[in-house]
């Protein structure tokens, strides 16, 4: 391929990747594979308000506890619950509570339930109430086998998040990011909690750029296993791949549209990269406006009507939003003369991107009605934002003490949460949707 040139590798984190990871060698390529390494996860930090709960241990089998161990490590990742004791409880899915008792200890709410097993198959039964108001908030059973008691605890977890809070929990969703070792590239996708990590591609070519369609069935990705830059989709369920975009020169930066019909891509085609849509099945490639410059990252707002991006057309690279007919690229940041890497919520009410201040990286975020900008961490190297699917969290790639990290800040910047590798540098993070 050609060799990137300086202003391409101004424009972030795909065209620094795609700058030095080109010449990677031989590639072997693999699907579902367990990973070796599992994440580590710190927090500090706590929520503008925290809302007590106790988890008491579920009853009746082994498995329980691990599975109260599951739904508290969620909540407590939160940043927005203060865990009570509960030790000592001894209640299944039929007690009777004691709502005193447990408001005397300091527990607004308490969780609780039993687990039974026939053979493989295990039932859960869970309850949450209410010990102020001496009500039941909610009671469902789960059915599955053991090696998805976890995936039911992240549910349960789910469930109390959204009763108390008001809005839905993520914590059975997915992340997916890219772990170099050396001179392999692995695309990974695990659970919320960096658990279970599956490995979806391994090569010696650099991947870049996953990008999850919005049901959660498949990643978009950059695979330069073809000695250029070349678009992929992989159905993950079967690891079945196809390439999207493979045209003359470069083809970069995948990014679903929010119902899943098309994708925004960059095309160096015509000889500067440019932003294209081409539909899901690799029909239908239109050009979104004509630039003189360089267009790249495109990400597409909730309506699905218009893209934001980043363009070195003002001089340094900032971000602009563009609709999809082609009108003017309006600038939409404005603060310092670096912004790279947008992402909007889902709600469309902020804009996350990385910011470059005083030498440092950082993610900052800003409301997309009045501009006011918030810097949520310090840097000096967090690359990659990325918003959980409710909007609350942002995840991202970090350099903390020297190690690459997955980190994890709540939107406000009060909690934060690292993510720690065993080995390698761990890339380009984006959340996974919600999935039902």
């Amino acid at each position: 391929m050609t060799a990137a040139t300086p202003a391409l590798a101004t424009l972030g984190r795909h065209w620094r990747a795609t700058a030095t990871g080109a010449f990677a060698l031989a590639a072997g390529m693999f699907a579902s594979q367990p990973a070796q390494a599992q994440l580590r996860v710190d927090i500090s930090g706590v929520g503008a308000t925290q809302y007590p709960i106790a988890i008491a241990d579920f009853a009746d089998n082994p498995a329980s506890q691990s599975l109260a161990e599951v739904i508290r490590a969620d909540l407590t990742r939160s940043g927005q619950f203060q865990l009570i004791n509960a030790t000592g409880a001894a209640l299944n899915a039929e007690s009777t509570i004691a709502y005193d008792e447990w408001r005397n200890r300091g527990a607004d709410y308490l969780a609780y339930g039993s687990v039974t097993q026939a053979g493989g198959q295990y039932s859960v039964s869970y309850r949450l109430v209410d010990s102020v108001r001496q009500t039941q908030l909610d009671g469902v059973a789960f059915a599955g086998s053991e090696k998805e008691l976890r995936r039911i605890s992240h549910q349960i977890a789910d469930r109390i998040y959204e009763k108390i809070t008001g809005v839905r929990g993520v914590f059975s969703t997915r992340l997916a990011y890219v772990l170099q070792t050396g001179n392999n590239y692995e695309l990974q996708i695990a659970d919320a909690d960096g658990q279970n990590p599956q490995v979806m591609l391994r090569s010696r070519h650099s991947i870049i750029s996953p990008a999850w369609s919005p049901d959660g069935k498949k990643l978009a990705y950059v695979s330069f296993e073809n000695d250029k830059p070349v678009v992929y989709v992989q159905t993950l369920a079967t690891g079945h791949r196809e390439p999207l975009a493979n045209f003359k020169g470069n083809n970069s930066s995948p990014a679903w549209s929010p119902n899943g019909n098309q994708l925004a891509v960059v095309l160096s085609r015509d000889g500067i990269s440019q932003i294209y849509t081409i539909n899901a099945d690799g029909s239908g490639l239109r050009r979104v406006m004509r630039s003189p410059l360089i267009d790249t990252e495109p990400s597409f707002t909730p309506d699905g009507n218009s893209l934001v991006f980043v363009s070195d057309r003002g001089g340094a690279p900032n971000i602009y939003k563009v609709s999809l007919g082609g009108d003017d690229a309006q600038r939409i940041t404005f603060n310092g003369s670096y912004n790279i890497s947008p992402e909007v919520s889902a709600d469309g009410t902020r804009l996350v991107y990385v910011t470059r201040r005083n030498g440092a990286f950082r993610i900052a975020i800003q409301d997309m009605a009045s501009g006011a900008e918030q810097l949520l961490t310090t840097g000096p190297d967090d690359q990659s934002p990325s918003f959980a699917p409710n909007g609350m969290q942002i995840l991202y790639s970090s350099v903390q003490g020297g190690r690459s990290v997955l980190a994890v800040t709540s939107v406000d910047g009060r909690v934060r949460q690292t993510l720690s590798s065993l080995n390698g540098k761990v890339r380009e993070p984006t959340w996974g949707p919600f999935t039902n």
